[in-house]
């Protein structure tokens, strides 16, 4: 789960990490009151959506307006820019092409920036830990930094048994170029960070720019990012609230409410497996026979008929789909529950477009009897590979007819 930057920096603020003042706004009214608070006389009218890149950015509407944050020295500027960016489609380099709407934006003070580097946290799964990523070069794509200049870029492990200490500060103060009176500076923002990522179940949080601003060399998050692990938000209620549905996609949104595990993607096979070994495997084999897969969909071990049906139905609600491929192997999934609830959603759709399916494990007979006998237009795979030059097949003669 991601949130807004206006949110994250309030995260961030409980524990300590120094970020600029400023208001989220929802209208201009809100937005000019927020400015005069402020006092200026230099702001930011930043443009809120879950994606990187807003300043380059471009508006659908007016792309020759500016990018999605803006920096202006008049309230009458804040108001009039806020105006011209609320309800816009703000399209950067992460949502190409579609874009995405504006609906709130972030008015902050003005920094006088001396320096700009890069901080994060990320679970490391090669480690089994917390790893900092940290680097001089702020403001930009670290992608871009660790393409050209990786020597740019600090790595520091954490122990998350140990935790955060002295020595990994220093590796981190020093890689990135800070002057030692600075560290101790650094020292407040990074144990605030390391806190919130570990007591928020974090699985990322993101500070680009971090920046040395004003005439004693301040520390800031002028920018801060979260990702959140979806397993931990039971535990964390007040961050769950903090989603924000419209940057969600619906297929995805759908499919979280019947704990299935489903990622939209730009193909036309849709895909419904159990198992995310298995699912990517299948997704694979799609592209290796020349086509392009929809989604992702992991139905779990454990799915009803009920769950079943409904991520049926959900791969059926794209309408990029052309066809679908069910891969089931029956461990704990019994093939016979995976075929009702494939008879059912089929049913209840009207389909109309191929059906592949590949049964195997327990009660796999019992399933093809099934499939067999539901008097559906269903085309019975003996294995994955056969399973997907069907799919395949079936799409193209569709087309072609």
């Amino acid at each position: 789960m991601n949130i807004h930057e206006y949110q994250a920096k309030e995260l961030l603020a409980k524990f300590g990490v120094p970020v600029p003042k400023g208001k989220v706004a929802f209208s201009a009214q809100e937005a000019r009151a927020a400015a005069e608070g402020l006092g200026g006389p230099i702001w930011v009218v930043k443009s809120q959506i879950h994606a990187g890149g807003r300043g380059k950015g471009t508006f659908k509407e007016s792309p020759e307006s500016g990018g999605g944050v803006r920096v202006v020295k008049s309230i009458d500027e804040v108001a009039s820019n806020f105006d011209n960016m609320l309800n816009k489609t703000l399209v950067t380099h992460q949502n190409a092409p579609e874009g995405s709407v504006v609906r709130c934006l972030y008015i902050e003070d003005g920094s006088d920036i001396k320096k700009e580097y890069y901080l994060s946290l990320v679970v490391d799964r090669a480690t089994s830990g917390v790893t900092i990523i940290a680097s001089s070069e702020g403001g930009m794509d670290i992608e871009k930094v660790a393409e050209e200049t990786p020597d740019k870029i600090v790595t520091v492990h954490i122990d998350p048994a140990t935790g955060l200490h002295g020595f990994h500060l220093r590796k981190v103060a020093f890689g990135i170029g800070l002057e030692a009176a600075q560290i101790k500076k650094l020292g407040k923002v990074l144990q605030g960070v390391y806190d919130a990522f570990v007591a928020t179940d974090a699985s990322q949080i993101e500070i680009n720019p971090l920046a040395e601003v004003g005439p004693d060399g301040d520390i800031i998050a002028l920018d801060a990012k979260f990702n959140f692990d979806d397993n931990a938000l039971f535990r964390h209620k007040d961050i769950e609230e903090l989603r924000d549905e419209h940057e969600e996609d619906p297929f995805e949104r759908r499919a979280a409410e019947h704990e299935l595990s489903y990622v939209k993607m730009d193909g036309t096979i849709g895909c419904m497996v159990n198992g995310a070994g298995l699912a990517m495997a299948t997704m694979d084999i799609i592209k290796l026979k020349g086509a392009e897969p929809a989604n992702f969909l992991d139905v779990g071990g454990g799915a009803t008929k009920e769950r079943v049906t409904e991520a049926f139905k959900i791969i059926l609600s794209d309408p990029s789909v052309e066809g679908i491929l069910v891969n089931i192997f029956g461990g704990i999934m019994r093939c016979d529950v995976i075929a009702e609830g494939v008879i059912a959603a089929a049913k209840d759709v009207e389909l109309s477009i191929p059906l592949v399916v590949r049964l195997e494990g327990t009660n796999v007979e019992k399933g093809k009897e099934l499939l067999a006998s539901s008097g559906l237009a269903i085309v019975p795979a003996d294995n994955l590979e056969d399973a997907a030059e069907k799919i395949v097949a079936e799409v193209q003669n569709k087309n072609a007819a």
